[in-house]
């Protein structure tokens, strides 16, 4: 499944409940050069959905994702946070962008036996992106997210999120 054309691993990702408070742990402990935040509220992706608050950062290449579920309507984040007052962070997944046209997307789909690797999640907004998360947590520990963006969409996510070491400027 990580071993497949046009996939890479792009993204580690944590779970929190307290974005703003985890976004500043990662700054203070981990170096990260900050966090590009947004929510899905509104976007058409949350219809009938979780709602989600996302912070993104870049760090030598990698991304690294938080999330804050919005209430009740993300079990599948929402359930691997304890209960009770204090910061929490969790390690959820690990994601697999497919680069390329959308066919390469399509013939990834087409890749996976889900059988093995079953669909816990999966979205789409219209031409835009494609995504479906995979649970691995009896053999990895934890889910697979697979994730395609048109280019342009990926580009603006690219300019927008804080990057380290800092891109150059030509």
């Amino acid at each position: 499944m990580f071993a497949r054309p046009n996939a890479q691993h792009c993204q580690v990702a944590y779970v929190t409940n307290d974005i703003e408070a985890a976004s500043d742990a990662f700054q203070k402990e981990y170096d990260a050069p900050g966090f590009y935040q947004f929510t899905n509220v509104g976007t058409g992706a949350d219809a009938g959905g979780p709602q989600l608050k996302i912070g993104l950062a870049r760090v030598g290449g990698i991304e690294i994702e938080l999330i804050e579920p919005i209430g009740d309507t993300a079990p599948l984040f929402k359930d691997v946070l304890p209960d009770g007052p204090g910061l929490a962070i969790r390690f959820h997944h690990v994601a697999i962008r497919i680069d390329g046209p959308l066919a390469n997307w399509d013939a990834h789909l087409a890749s996976i036996d889900f059988d093995r690797h079953p669909i816990v999640f999966e979205g789409a907004l219209g031409d835009q992106l494609r995504f479906f998360y995979t649970d691995e947590r009896a053999t990895l520990g934890h889910y697979v997210e697979h994730v395609w963006l048109a280019p342009e969409l990926y580009a603006n996510m690219l300019a927008a999120t804080p990057t380290f070491p800092p891109a150059a400027v030509t």
